[in-house]
C-alpha cells in the first residue's frame, strides 16, 4: 500500500505547434520565473528549447491560462494523461497488481477517468474541475525561428492553485490511520512557487507539521521538481529534507539546490552536455553529509535517487537501505522502456550516452572508473555513503518524455529494501 499527494491532468502536445496555434511568432529568448502573458510563455519556451533543458513555470493569469488550456486540449494530436509527480508515481506503481495506492491530490472528472483501478481517491479529494498542466514537447533537432533543440525535452506550465496551496496535504495525513501505507510519496512543493511569499512560508510550516505527524516507521519519499526561488529551495532543504527518508531529483534540480545553499560547485551556471559524474557525486555527497542522517544530526534523510538522461546514481547512507544494485538498474530500465513505449528494452531503439570513463569526485582525491558492459552497475564508497551508478540506454526517438523521472523513482522505490531501525 502506497500513498501520494499531488495530481492533475497533463495535456501533452508539440510546443511549437501550440505556440503557432496561439498565433505567436518566434523572437526573443528569455527566462521568466513566473509567466504573466503569452509573450512571457513564448520567450521562456524558446530559452529552454535552445538549452534542451526541462523547466516548469506558473502562469499567473487564470483567464488567459484557461483559454490556452482549452486550445491545447482540443488541438489535434494532443494527448491527455495522468499528471502530477505523486499521481504519476502512484499510477506507475498501480501497474503492480499487489499494490493499492491512495491518491490525495485534487481529482477532477477527467483525471478520475484516467486513473488505474488500483488507485483509491478519498471523497474529500474530488473536485468539479480538473487542474490542467500543459506540457510542450520538442524533439532533438527541432527548429523554431533561430532556435534549434539539442535534444528532446519539454516545457511545463500551469495555473494550478489547488496543488499550489498543497490543499490536500491535511486530507492525506488524516487518512493515514485508515489506509496504513507501507510508503508515503510526497511531491508538489514546487507548485507553491505560484503563491505569495507569506502564503508560501505559512503553507510550508503547515506542511512540515503535517509531515511530522506521519508515523516514523513509514518511510517517506519526496520527489523534487523544477524551481526558481532560491530562498524557498533553501527553506525546503532545511525544513523538509530532515523529515523524509528519501528524495528523487534530476540534474537541473540538483544544480539549483547547491546554488541555493552555496554548496559545492555552486558557481557552475548550467550543465554543458552530459553532467560530469564527479561534480554530481560531490553535490549528492554534500546533501547527505550536510542534511542527511548522522550520529549527531536528527535527520531521517538517508537516500537520494538522482537521474539525468545519460545515467542514474543511487546514493545511500550505509545501514539503512538494501538491494541498491537492482533498484538503480530497475530505474534505468524503466527510463528506456517508457521513453520508447516498449515492454522491454529494444536495442535497435536505444543508444549509450553515458561517459565510459569518469572520476568519482572533482574535490577529493577521486578514483577513476571505467564502465564494464558485463557489470553495468558500478559501486563506490565515500565516508559511510554508498554510490551506485548505472548508464541508461537512452531512447533514440522518445515517444514520451514527461513523467520519466517519476517512473524512474517509482521503480527504484519498488526494488529498494528499507532496513528496520
Amino acid at each position: 500500500m502506497w500513498q501520494s499527494v499531488n495530481a492533475c491532468v497533463d495535456v501533452v502536445l508539440s510546443g511549437v505547434k501550440l505556440l503557432e496555434a496561439l498565433g505567436l511568432e518566434p523572437g526573443d529568448r528569455k527566462n521568466h520565473a513566473v509567466l504573466n502573458s503569452r509573450q512571457d510563455l513564448k520567450e521562456a519556451f524558446a530559452h529552454f528549447m535552445e538549452k534542451g533543458a526541462a523547466a516548469e513555470r506558473f502562469f499567473s493569469n487564470a483567464e488567459s491560462f484557461h483559454r490556452i488550456a482549452r486550445i491545447a486540449s482540443e488541438y489535434p494530436g494532443a494527448q491527455l494523461y495522468v499528471g502530477g509527480n505523486a499521481a504519476l508515481i502512484g499510477q506507475k506503481l498501480a501497474t503492480n497488481p499487489d499494490l493499492k495506492i491512495l491518491l490525495c491530490g485534487p481529482v477532477g472528472p477527467k483525471l478520475h477517468e484516467l486513473l488505474d483501478d488500483n488507485v483509491v481517491v478519498p471523497p474529500e479529494s474530488m473536485q468539479e474541475r480538473d487542474e490542467f498542466h500543459l506540457i510542450l514537447e520538442y524533439q532533438a533537432g527541432e527548429e523554431w525561428g533561430q532556435v534549434r533543440a539539442p535534444n528532446a525535452n519539454r516545457f511545463i506550465f500551469s495555473h494550478d492553485l489547488s496543488n499550489g496551496a498543497l490543499n490536500m496535504l491535511e486530507v492525506f495525513v488524516s487518512s493515514l490511520d485508515e489506509f496504513q501505507p507501507d510508503l508515503v510519496v510526497l511531491s508538489g512543493l514546487h507548485m507553491m512557487e505560484g503563491q505569495s511569499k507569506e502564503m508560501r512560508q505559512r503553507r510550508l510550516m503547515e506542511a512540515v507539521a503535517s509531515i511530522s505527524d506521519i508515523p516514523t516507521d513509514i518511510p517517506i519519499h519526496l520527489e523534487l521538481a523544477s524551481m526558481t526561488d532560491q530562498d524557498f529551495m533553501s527553506n525546503i532543504m532545511h525544513q523538509v529534507f530532515p523529515l523524509v527518508n528519501s528524495i528523487g531529483l534530476n540534474e537541473q534540480e540538483l544544480l539549483f539546490l547547491t546554488q541555493s545553499a552555496s554548496g559545492p560547485h555552486a558557481s557552475l551556471a548550467s550543465w554543458s552536455g552530459v553532467p560530469d559524474v564527479g561534480v554530481v557525486s560531490d553535490i549528492l555527497f554534500w546533501i547527505l553529509k550536510e542534511h542527511g542522517k548522522t550520529t549527531e544530526r536528527a535527520s531521517d534523510l538517508t537516500r537520494i535517487h538522482f537521474h539525468t538522461l545519460a545515467y542514474h546514481i543511487l546514493v545511500t547512507v550505509d545501514g539503512y537501505w538494501g538491494n541498491q544494485v537492482a533498484a538503480v538498474a530497475a530505474g534505468a530500465r524503466a527510463a528506456g522502456t517508457q521513453a520508447c513505449a516498449t515492454e522491454t528494452i529494444d536495442t535497435s531503439k536505444v543508444f549509450l550516452k553515458a561517459p565510459l570513463e569518469f572520476v568519482t569526485s572533482q574535490i577529493e582525491a577521486p578514483s577513476k572508473i571505467s564502465l564494464n558492459p558485463d557489470e553495468p552497475v558500478v559501486h563506490w564508497h565515500r565516508e559511510g555513503i554508498s554510490f551506485h551508478f548505472t548508464p541508461v540506454l537512452v531512447c533514440k526517438d522518445p515517444v514520451r518524455t514527461v513523467g520519466l523521472g517519476d517512473a524512474i523513482s517509482a521503480e527504484g522505490l519498488l526494488y529498494s529494501e528499507v532496513y528496520p531501525q
